[in-house]
């Protein structure tokens, strides 16, 4: 298949007619339309398929045992009303680049495979790169245990009620022991390559980032005739704070938003008596991160104090700033004919540009375990996350071809 026909399969699956964006969530009926999606294709190309101890999806073209394999994929989940490309662009230009490389009838001394690494936006439990995390032991079996969503399903019920035994959910270093080299392809979650022209960029590295949980307790009141002077509003204080959050990332140069709020008892005309939000903040090091996130908190703590509310503030995740391994970056950037200006080079006429970027990914995951690199696609939107994230085909296809490129120069070897 092409890329092209494999696009246009995949799109429909998990879309809102609403709102045109994907609501692709972890083990409901949209997750598993995707995952038989990946088994047919791997079957397809008489590859063999494998799902993990932690309900990732692998496809590999040679002996999985044989060790040193080199690897590509990325996930298909989103977040909720999420863009098209976010995932799936990795997953379906991972199909079309070994279909390429057969195409040059490319003989490999390395196994190759494929992976789709499961629930990797945390949109349904709350946590980011689940699959990922428990595959590298950074998320332990009681941590994954205790992951709910907001129905109260917890992950282990939801695996089992879409017919997978979680009951072997853990760490799997024999695996991860067996890969040599991850490169995940992605679609570039900013404007950096459109605003320089390129098609294609190799990261650098993942910024710091983590998710804050603000709860502001309060009471709960009428609306209507409760004096304002009475009143023990903690929507007030969750207001300032996210006025205060956006202040802290402007001067600082970094990135923090509150996207997610849970209020009780939520009606019109009740003052609430909790506004829980949760924060995300990153920034391209870890004192900037910091500084930022403490600046937020501070600012949160007055507001409650002046207005009688109670206030907890829990980290829920964090991941420190992820370095891609540096040789195989450097390779990357070998292969596709350019040098990272990290050597004889100076970088000033970089065809494929290095650069960071603040989005979490599998591949950062892994980077811990084993070396891991990125390719990004220009995204001349900027936008993710959205139903308005783009990426043209002609860059799709650059972009399968310098993945292609990729794999034939690190399994040849």
């Amino acid at each position: 298949m092409t890329f092209h026909s494999m696009w246009a399969e995949l799109l429909p699956i998990g879309r809102s007619s609403a709102s045109g964006g994907y609501r692709r969530f972890a083990w409901t009926g949209a997750d598993a339309d995707c995952r038989a999606w990946f088994k047919a294709q791997a079957e397809s190309r008489g590859l063999t398929y494998e799902l993990d101890r932690n309900g990732n999806q692998w496809a590999w073209l040679g002996d999985p045992t044989a060790g040193d394999a080199v690897v590509t994929g990325s996930h298909l989940d989103s977040v909720p009303d999420g863009g098209a490309f976010d995932g799936p662009l990795g997953v379906v230009s991972s199909f079309a680049a070994l279909d390429e490389l057969r195409a040059r009838q490319v003989t490999l001394a390395k196994p190759l495979a494929l992976v789709n690494f499961g629930d990797e936006e945390g949109a349904r439990f709350g946590l980011a790169c689940v699959g990922s995390r428990l595959a590298a032991g950074q998320l332990t079996v009681e941590q994954a245990h205790r992951l709910t969503d907001a129905d109260g399903v917890t992950l282990p019920q939801a695996m089992e009620r879409a017919g997978y035994d979680a009951g072997t959910i853990g760490p799997d270093p024999e695996r991860l022991a067996r890969i040599g080299a991850f490169v995940e392809l992605h679609v570039e979650q900013g404007r950096a390559l459109d605003l320089s022209g390129d098609r294609i960029g190799i990261a650098s590295a993942i910024w710091p980032h983590g998710r804050w949980r603000f709860d502001f307790r309060g009471e709960a009141n009428h609306a209507g005739t409760t004096r304002l002077a009475d009143r023990r509003d903690p929507m007030l204080s969750y207001a300032e704070t996210v006025l205060a959050a956006r202040r802290e990332a402007r001067l600082a140069g970094a990135v923090a938003t509150f996207g997610k709020i849970a209020v009780e008892p939520n009606g019109v005309n009740a003052i609430p008596s909790l506004v829980r939000g949760w924060l995300d903040s990153r920034a391209a090091d870890q004192r900037t991160l910091d500084t930022v996130v403490t600046g937020v908190e501070k600012a949160a703590r007055e507001y409650a104090d002046a207005h009688g509310i109670e206030l907890d503030v829990v980290r829920e995740s964090f991941t420190p700033v992820v370095e891609f391994d540096h040789a195989l970056r450097d390779e990357l950037a070998r292969i596709l004919g350019r040098d990272t200006g990290t050597g004889a080079g100076t970088g000033a006429d970089l065809k494929v540009p290095v650069l960071g970027t603040g989005a979490g990914h599998d591949a950062g995951i892994l980077s811990g375990t084993i070396p891991t690199a990125m390719l990004f696609v220009r995204n001349p939107t900027g936008v993710s996350h959205s139903p308005a994230e783009y990426a043209a085909e002609d860059d799709c296809v650059a972009g399968v071809t310098a993945l292609a490129d990729v794999l034939e120069g690190l399994a040849r070897r």
